[in-house]
């Protein structure tokens, strides 16, 4: 009866899975005759310590098994061998292993997140240097937390939340627990993104990923900014990475070339959202099912297909489907020749959009936008594109943009991919002594971009920036309306709609049309969030506006907020609260001594709610 007693005991603090190792453990170690006074021994004293647990586990492990057992098991072998080798450079130690799956213990948390990403980057070399069959993929989670020791071995909750963080962590990725996050952030040179509470088997924990190359940056499930008829909203449609099945893998930046001029076709219908290229190419490479997806990018309808490019022939093939029933409910075939691929993906859009919107009267799209007749020249386009979207080298993404304007000087698209490089040079202080020069050929080739294509909205967009920079707001507001109206769908036509109006002082006009940004591109959630608290405060909003400035500060620690939170603290009458973080921000940036000296840092939208705040408490 004790016996019995102390194994539910077990079973309660350790969970299904830690259980299932222990069972094995005794078994391998013991008969079952002694399995009872083992458990009675380890009631008598239950030793307990803080530890960093590391968690890896080799992707669909099973379906490799199936398909070739001996190459399977030989990498696996190979793979743990690596992970050895690092573990023993890192302090680390295994203290538990079950079939594909690896637990270790690490004494110092830093070592831990440096021995996981070693470890992925490693995989993805050695993945690059062998056959198909032998390539393999891990996820890995990392917690620190309360364990129990027994033996060599470790069990408890700090365990169990490393197993549900490899379980959440993405093909090729590394997620960690807050309690590691915040120990480490400051002392390794690793970006994380944070992916707030996350919810897996009945767990709820704050997690984040290292943000690692070759690993797309998930879309987050948080809450919407705002939540107006939600349930009126129409359905959304997502079209993600066509496959590239041709023999040549150096054609994929053909396959995603086409993929993104699909997304933009179907975009250019008014009736219904389709979610932006970021987020749909987010899911590439992801081992999710349709319905999994989905929910990640919000969206009703999932557009799924494959290319085939040979010599001067290509076969399409896509198929729609209803992922709330995950059923197939539209699929075609396509084979001609290279110079008539714009002409299928305008049939696929059309197509596709009259399924999902029967009811559509006349014809609302318009043919695919003009891209040009020399097919070499959209050719280097798409290889630029993938080149940037790859944040390679930039020079590369110029000279093979170059390349495609040589063969055809009117194709548009080059030039507004062009623009897209030198607008974040604009704002990067890594190229300040350039700024001048850069802003100069930003503005003419904004304006050759849309003197090209009228009708593009991205070329619409650039110029609405260009205007914005020169500060002609008037040009910008209706640059940025004439790029919306072309392309509702469009996520950057949004946002920029409701940076452009925020200069008017319509900050809640301008929060809806962030939202609808965060709708059709959730992967780009928080590079859009960055604007929220800025158009809170323009909206004399304090209690949201006072919540999305704790919520980025954490993010970044970038000392801005402090100084934003010390007014809206002010202005909320909590005058202790905001005169401490007044004080945290002076000490951090002892440049300014003067509340004129921060008005003339302070953008001119929240000047007349940040100044009256900061003079209660000024001193």
């Amino acid at each position: 009866n004790r016996s019995r007693t102390n194994f539910f005991y077990y079973l309660s603090i350790a969970g299904c899975e830690t259980l299932l190792l222990t069972i094995i453990n005794f078994i391998r170690d013991t008969s079952i005759s002694t399995f009872a006074r083992k458990l009675d021994a380890m009631d008598e004293k239950i030793e307990r310590k803080i530890a960093v647990i590391f968690v890896s586990d080799v992707v669909g492990f099973s379906t490799l098994m199936k398909t070739n057992e001996i190459a399977t098991l030989k990498s696996l072998r190979a793979c743990v061998k690596i992970l050895e080798n690092l573990l023993e450079e890192h302090g680390g130690r295994i203290f538990n292993t079950a079939g594909d799956s690896v637990l270790a213990e690490f004494q110092s948390a830093v070592s831990a997140v440096i021995c996981a990403t070693e470890f992925q980057k490693l995989i993805k070399q050695r993945n690059h240097n062998v056959p198909d069959e032998s390539k393999m993929q891990f996820r890995i989670g990392l917690n620190m937390g309360d364990v129990i020791v027994e033996g060599s071995n470790l069990y408890g909750d700090g365990v169990n939340v490393a197993a549900r963080l490899e379980a959440l962590a993405q093909t090729g990725g590394v997620s960690l627990s807050k309690s590691i996050h915040d120990f480490v952030s400051q002392k390794v040179e690793l970006n994380f993104e944070d992916l707030g509470n996350q919810t897996v088997k009945n767990t709820t924990v704050h997690a984040y990923d290292v943000a690692l190359a070759g690993v797309a940056k998930r879309a987050i499930a948080e809450e919407p900014v705002q939540s107006k008829n939600v349930e009126s909203k129409p359905p959304a449609i997502a079209v993600l990475p066509f496959k590239n099945i041709s023999n040549d893998e150096d054609q994929e930046y053909f396959a995603d070339g086409v993929t993104e001029d699909i997304i933009s076709a179907l975009s250019t219908w008014k009736t219904f959202p389709v979610i932006s290229r970021n987020s749909s190419f987010s899911m590439k490479g992801q081992n999710l099912s349709s319905s999994e997806i989905a929910k990640q990018l919000v969206a009703r309808y999932l557009v799924e297909g494959s290319i085939r490019k040979g010599g001067n022939k290509v076969r399409i093939t896509a198929s729609l489907i209803d992922a709330e029933t995950d059923q197939q409910i539209w699929s075609k075939r396509w084979d001609r020749s290279l110079e008539d691929i714009f002409d299928v993906q305008d049939e696929v859009s059309q197509e596709i959009a009259v399924i999902v919107e029967p009811t559509l009267k006349g014809q609302e799209q318009k043919k695919l936008s003009y891209k040009t007749n020399v097919f070499g020249a959209w050719d280097k386009y798409l290889q630029a594109l993938a080149a940037f979207y790859k944040a390679s080298d930039y020079g590369t993404v110029y000279a093979l943009c170059e390349e495609a304007i040589r063969l055809d000087p009117n194709i548009c698209d080059p030039y507004v991919l062009k623009c897209k490089i030198l607008y974040m040079r604009i704002f990067d202080s890594n190229f300040d002594k350039e700024r001048v020069v850069n802003e100069t050929n930003f503005h003419d080739l904004a304006r050759v971009a849309y003197s090209l294509d009228q009708s593009n909205p991205d070329a619409v967009v650039m110029l609405s920036r260009s205007y914005n920079i020169t500060k002609e707001l008037d040009k910008r507001i209706a640059f940025a309306e004439k790029a919306l109206n072309l392309n509702p769908s469009h996520a950057a036509a949004n946002y920029d709609y409701g940076l452009a109006i925020s200069n008017e002082g319509k900050a809640t006009q301008a929060l809806e049309f962030m939202q609808k940004a965060i709708d059709l591109d959730p992967s780009e959630r928080q590079e859009y969030e960055f604007m929220l608290p800025v158009l809170y405060m323009a909206a004399a909003d304090g209690e949201k506006a006072a919540f999305w400035i704790e919520k980025l500060y954490q993010r970044s620690g970038h000392s801005r907020y402090l100084g934003w939170a010390a007014a809206v603290e002010a202005n909320l009458g909590n005058l202790t609260k905001a005169s401490q973080k007044l004080e945290d921000f002076l000490i951090l940036r002892p440049e300014i001594q003067t509340l004129t000296q921060y008005e003339a840092v302070t953008p001119e939208i929240i000047k007349h709610f940040i100044i009256p705040g900061l003079r209660l408490i000024w001193k």
